[in-house]
């Protein structure tokens, strides 16, 4: 059809289809952008939700993934006092088919850095008693000289120098209700010598939480499987003592514990084995 003419001096009226193709592309650029950034964020926007089938075959081989991967090296972090002031480091083998684990511990705050060797297992503590201090030093004084031969920082130190050490010179002890020591407890209690039933795992009320990388690795973050209801204003994991890191195959990363309210102990594990294993000494009788 023929377009009347146009009045001289009258603008021309825009394209409403050139308009309308202008908005689409628009929002699609927009809505791109945003799938995008879902894409980066790793969760998809996706809110914590009870596991599905195959979050909970991932949880229920977390336990017997860490039973195979022993022995292994375990990092446990948690702070040092009520306040939060310092920290506690305790670095160790655990081997999970006998439920002992031997580390080295650190202790720092404002004013001091203690360490020590310790063994636990399932009844309690066995911490080694410290060398003599050196003629002339000072009792409780650090210094910035490095650490004597005796002393140890590292997991592998710990092995060896556990394995020196004679019965008598362990001190044992049984559990307390200390953080330090609940978070010890948990570090020999946490693997099984078989895959729990996935079923009824999710059936207790376990939630998946979101997803993370460590260490350039991606983990599916679990809360523990809940006691009870919780009032909904309530965070995710409020009610749930423990949270675990799982990668695709069932491998157990970290675990975390609430201690208290905002105070939780760190506990990583290293899926490689190590060739040392426990050394008996700590359980031995004097």
């Amino acid at each position: 059809m023929l377009q009347p003419p146009r009045e001289p001096g009258k603008p021309r009226e825009p394209r409403k289809k050139v308009w309308v193709t202008a908005v689409a592309a628009t929002t699609a650029l927009a809505g791109a952008l945003t799938a995008l950034l879902l894409l980066l964020s790793g969760n998809h926007g996706v809110s914590p939700h009870p596991v599905s089938a195959d979050e909970a075959e991932r949880m229920a081989l977390a336990r017997f993934r860490a039973y195979e991967a022993s022995p292994a090296e375990v990092t446990v972090r948690l702070p040092a006092a009520e306040t939060g002031d310092g920290t506690i480091t305790v670095r160790a083998v655990v081997d999970h088919h006998l439920h002992r684990a031997v580390g080295a511990y650190e202790i720092v705050d404002d004013t001091r850095t203690v360490q020590g060797l310790l063994a636990w297992d399932l009844e309690g503590i066995a911490v080694a008693r410290p060398p003599a201090p050196a003629p002339g030093a000072e009792p409780g004084r650090t210094t910035a000289r490095p650490p004597a031969p005796d002393i140890v920082t590292t997991a592998a130190q710990a092995v060896r120098r556990a394995g020196t050490l004679k019965p008598e010179e362990w001190t044992r002890r049984p559990y307390s209700t200390a953080p330090l020591d609940r978070a010890l407890r948990l570090v020999v209690s946490v693997a099984a010598d078989r895959p729990d039933n996935a079923a009824l795992l999710a059936r207790s009320g376990p939630l998946w939480l979101r997803d993370e990388r460590l260490d350039g690795h991606g983990y599916g973050v679990f809360s523990d499987p809940r006691p009870g209801p919780s009032p909904a204003s309530a965070s995710p994991a409020d009610d749930s003592t423990l949270t675990y890191w799982i990668d695709t195959d069932g491998n157990l990363r970290r675990v975390t514990a609430r201690m208290s309210p905002g105070r939780y102990a760190t506990v990583d594990f290293v899926a490689t084995r190590v060739r040392t294993g426990v050394p008996g000494a700590p359980w031995l009788k004097g």
